[in-house]
């Protein structure tokens, strides 16, 4: 019988959107009237296949794919601070896809944020990482989502609010936060460096997560990688700067590598927006391409002291109530699985002990995890995943605060004790 975990949370988000492609820097395909055309049926086939590894590593299904429906005719609803966007249809029909785009066409949205006919695209679309995507790529997806069954289904139409719905008013976002170029390689790295470098900044889009944003909806880029709240899902997406929060300096190569590549490892697992990073996109990616991933994150800058992070206090003597508490409710609930000196048994159950993504500043991801329960995506290198259960319905927002209190203090841990606020808080927050 498959064992279940109480408290089966990790490295949680590593990466936030998909990457992990071989960097091509030119391509061999000729232009024909602003169309990627193959030399041979061979090399056409041959092209597609790349550009459907391309589109993978971007992830484009989890954005332009609806739970249920035909893939890549869009409609998928992305809540925002300003309103709620849709997002289009990208299949080869004449009507209401990308049929009558030229690669060209595609390239500009990529690399500039336009459109087909010109107008700006709202920056939900990653254009500003997608910039950095080279033309042969570009081209590579193109002809794959030319081949891609056409799907007669019209875009919905933003909902944004005023004056949020005026696109002029991109004009000055782009102003503000926007560098049109292609990725350049760094002559003084190493050729797997420059790959991760290419896969991360550009088709990854990591950044979109680990990186917050400000009241415009803009990147904080003095904070890159330093992690954030993603708006409107009420996950914490982890610094990738800090070895206090998933700053990966003191990892392993292997370990981030099995952590991108099937979604567990033996420094923990990955649950909420990246599980769905993982199942559709990075267990696809090549063994080269994530090792390269995990080559250019152990070198990203690491700083002494993780971002500040808005977090509730609790009073000394309620928060010792609290770990009382929370200990006896991790011997019944959670030791099993997790172990009494909360080392786990990895990579079916993360250890706890030392792991920092149960001490970070921000207390949501175990929250979350303790509430809502949840598995590691199912992947090849881990087909049947051990999960955790959902604890919402039978422990209050008091003992769920405890149990966290308990785990954030306990076995050398540094975190905050938890208030029964900030479960509150959460409970209610959508599950995806």
């Amino acid at each position: 019988m498959k064992r279940k975990s109480l408290f089966a949370l990790s490295a949680v988000v590593i990466v936030a959107a998909a990457a992990l492609v071989p960097v091509l820097w030119s391509g061999g395909d000729h232009l024909h009237n602003g169309t990627a055309m193959a030399a041979t049926p061979e090399d056409q086939a041959a092209l597609i296949k790349r550009g459907e590894y391309l589109a993978r590593a971007g992830d484009c299904i989890a954005c332009h794919t609806v739970r249920g429906g035909k893939t890549f005719a869009g409609g998928l609803p992305m809540l925002t601070p300003f309103g709620t966007l849709y997002t289009p249809n990208i299949t080869p029909d004449d009507q209401f896809g990308i049929g009558k785009w030229s690669s060209d066409d595609f390239y500009r949205a990529l690399h500039t944020g336009r459109s087909k006919d010109g107008s700006l695209l709202y920056p939900a679309f990653p254009f500003a990482s997608y910039t950095k995507v080279t033309r042969a790529d570009s081209d590579a997806i193109y002809a794959y989502l030319r081949s891609v069954e056409p799907v007669s289904l019209p875009s919905r139409a933003q909902e944004l609010k005023f004056p949020f719905n005026n696109r002029n008013l991109l004009i000055g976002w782009r102003t503000l936060f926007f560098r049109e170029g292609e990725y350049k390689p760094d002559p003084t790295k190493s050729v797997e460096w420059n790959r991760g470098a290419y896969l991360i900044e550009g088709l990854g889009h990591c950044g979109m997560c680990h990186t917050s944003i400000n009241a415009m909806g803009g990147p904080v880029n003095s904070a890159a990688f330093a992690g954030g709240l993603i708006p409107l899902q009420n996950w914490y997406a982890p610094s990738l700067t800090s070895n206090k929060e998933a700053g990966l300096g003191d990892w392993e190569t292997k370990d981030i590598t099995d952590l991108l590549k099937t979604g567990v490892s033996q420094r923990g697992a990955v649950f909420g927006p990246m599980a769905e990073v993982v199942h559709n996109s990075l267990q696809y990616m090549s063994d080269d391409d994530v090792k390269a991933m995990a080559t250019y994150l152990k070198t990203i800058p690491q700083k002494s002291e993780a971002p500040e992070t808005m977090q509730l206090e609790t009073s000394e003597q309620f928060g010792s109530e609290l770990l009382d508490q929370g200990h006896k409710i991790y011997t019944s609930q959670c030791a099993k699985c997790h172990a009494e000196n909360g080392l786990g048994f990895p990579p079916a159950f993360p250890p706890l002990a030392n792991n920092q993504s149960i001490q970070m500043p921000s207390a949501v991801n175990p929250i979350r995890m303790v509430l809502n329960g949840g598995y590691p995506p199912s992947t090849e290198g881990n087909p049947t995943p051990h999960g955790m259960p959902p604890f919402a319905q039978s422990l209050s927002n008091q003992e769920v605060a405890a149990v966290v209190t308990y785990i954030r203090k306990t076995w050398g841990n540094h975190g905050t004790a938890v208030s029964p606020q900030q479960v509150s808080d959460l409970r209610s927050a959508p599950l995806d």
